[in-house]
């Protein structure tokens, strides 16, 4: 399993709806061929029993190219699958007590919507957190109005946590987003409905290497 540090520059959120029949674990290698240094296995379909397979699929192509692969919601099926870590929404595990099942070693990330929870995350011992929602998305419609680059660069500046932004990202905007100061873009549409998600990280991976020097 990989230990901390990682690298949350282009995160991505896996969507079964968007992979239109493609495998999931094709788009995931092609991916991280492009680029792409952290994955995220979200499916809010499926049981708990699929779910741990889908994500053993995923975290041996994921592991076998050295990215970690975190577990949406789900801490029993982090730990059933031996997944990398976890991604918490508000209403889900406390991450103190993510924290205590899932170890040190394991990445804990949470999503905040605001500066308040993302202190409260780094208290409880998150590695990360997400702005969620920069931009307006179709991908997650649980959510309130978008935060927007303004909202954003609060939220950087509310913790010392890395803040990974997420919500509408696409080539167009990721360099005004990371002139915020966040530390990555997780992007759910902008690879898992491209047509070639090799290069459409491959031109994300870009964007950030320019914004970075």
């Amino acid at each position: 399993m990989p230990l901390k540090p990682f690298d949350p520059s282009l995160y991505l959120v896996t969507d079964f709806t968007l992979a239109a029949g493609r495998p999931l674990g094709e788009i995931i290698g092609d991916a991280i061929d492009g680029g792409v240094t952290m994955v995220q296995y979200r499916d809010k379909r499926a049981g708990a029993r699929a779910m741990i397979e889908g994500a053993r699929a995923a975290l041996r192509v994921a592991r076998e190219a050295g990215k970690p692969l975190l577990i949406n919601d789900r801490v029993d099926v982090a730990l059933a699958a031996d997944a990398d870590g976890v991604h918490l929404g508000q209403e889900d595990m406390p991450v103190s007590m993510a924290r205590r099942l899932l170890g040190p070693a394991r990445i804990v990330g949470v999503t905040a919507t605001s500066p308040e929870q993302a202190r409260e995350a780094e208290r409880d011992g998150a590695d990360y957190v997400g702005c969620s929602a920069v931009f307006a998305t179709l991908t997650k419609t649980d959510i309130g109005d978008p935060v927007g680059l303004a909202g954003l660069r609060e939220m950087v500046e509310s913790t010392s946590l890395p803040v990974v932004a997420i919500g509408g990202i696409d080539e167009g905007n990721a360099a005004d987003v990371l002139g915020t100061g966040a530390a990555g873009l997780a992007v759910v549409s902008a690879i898992m409905g491209a047509a070639d998600p090799r290069e459409a990280a491959r031109r994300l991976a870009a964007v950030i290497g320019a914004a970075r020097g």
